[in-house]
């Protein structure tokens, strides 16, 4: 499809010229994709090594002795990770707790070696609510899939193989500078078909080759629940806005960015979460969040859909979070508390 020269101008005005409700304070919470990537990377080639030679049964077997050394050698996550249950399970949570988080984010990262790698016999995936993804799909329009650092992205996948969005093409749009490491190593044991395709955030031409991407049909896929780091090209402050919401009884930062995105482009916007259930059990779940196709009658009309939308994502990601508390995996100070 052709675009003419304002249309396009006014995507790459939208993606850079946007100012901040509220400041991004020092030590904010986009300092995660500052941080040093915690990964081994003889390590890492062993876990896949191991995963692809001697099957997820015995590879797993590692997992508790990995959640362990992370449990006691990493005192940054740990502090995050026991606020975290606090406000999610309550006071009674414990070490034990702290323990069947970090397991069950092992078994997640390890189950991507087997996700990308189309072995979808080896889980037991549900899938609900994807009806509305399907009518999407086949109307030949792309959308976006907003997910979290719950549980795992890439049981997408599965639904490739048990619905009706066998043709989906997905892409992931990524801050590309995080965990490059194991990023390589599961991109390079992927069968072609199950590789996302990547947009890398913070590229001059990203929303660009975004809405190329939407027109085609795709779908943009996107992890909503982390503000993005400023850099000297483009500051934190201009990839939208900062909104300070009541999230498990504390105000916290999320980003408008993906939802001004979906307005700007005039899409349907998903809330989708593969949720880990243990053993091999995955509960793939889509939720309708938002309907930007329509054009808003005025600015302050579009400014009050964009909020009510954050405001949607942010009530179904706390409910998730209470009604699974072991798939959280957002390991960083998300509440801003050592800033304080």
């Amino acid at each position: 499809m052709k675009h003419t020269h304002v249309e396009a101008h006014a995507v790459k005005e939208a993606a850079h010229t946007s100012q901040a409700s509220h400041p991004t304070p020092k030590g904010e919470s986009g300092d995660w994709a500052r941080a040093p990537e915690r990964s081994n990377m003889l390590a890492l080639r062993f876990i896949v090594f191991m995963a692809l030679f001697f099957g997820r049964h015995v590879t797993r077997l590692l997992l508790p002795p990995i959640a362990l050394y992370f449990l006691l050698f990493a005192p940054a996550q740990r502090r995050h990770i026991k606020r975290y249950l606090f406000r999610a399970i309550g006071p009674r949570a414990g070490w034990f707790d702290g323990f069947r988080l970090l397991h069950a984010f092992a078994s997640t990262v390890l189950d991507r070696v087997y996700f990308l790698r189309g072995r979808m016999d080896l889980f037991e995936v549900k899938i609900e609510g994807n009806e509305p993804v399907d009518a999407e799909l086949a109307s030949g329009r792309g959308a976006f899939l907003l997910g979290a650092h719950v549980g795992s992205f890439e049981a997408l996948g599965a639904c490739k193989q048990q619905t009706h969005q066998r043709d989906m093409r997905l892409a992931m749009l990524m801050y590309p500078d995080n965990a490059q490491r194991i990023t390589g190593i599961l991109n390079a044991i992927a069968v072609p078909e199950l590789r996302p395709h990547v947009i890398a955030l913070g590229r001059p031409h990203s929303m660009l080759d975004l809405r190329d991407w939407l027109d085609g049909g795709g779908m943009g896929g996107m992890l909503a629940d982390r503000t993005l780091p400023g850099s000297e090209e483009q500051p934190a402050q201009q990839r939208g806005n900062n909104i300070v919401l009541p999230f498990l009884g504390q105000p916290a930062v999320f980003n408008d960015g993906p939802f001004r995105l979906a307005s700007l482009l005039r899409r349907k916007v998903f809330f989708m979460a593969g949720l880990y259930g243990g053993g091999g059990r995955y509960d793939v779940r889509f939720d309708p969040l938002a309907d930007f196709r329509e054009r808003a009658a005025s600015p302050e009309e579009r400014e009050a859909r964009i909020r009510a939308a954050v405001e949607a994502y942010v009530a179904r990601l706390e409910a998730l979070c209470r009604a699974y508390p072991y798939n959280w995996f957002n390991f960083h100070d998300f509440w801003l508390e050592d800033a304080a």
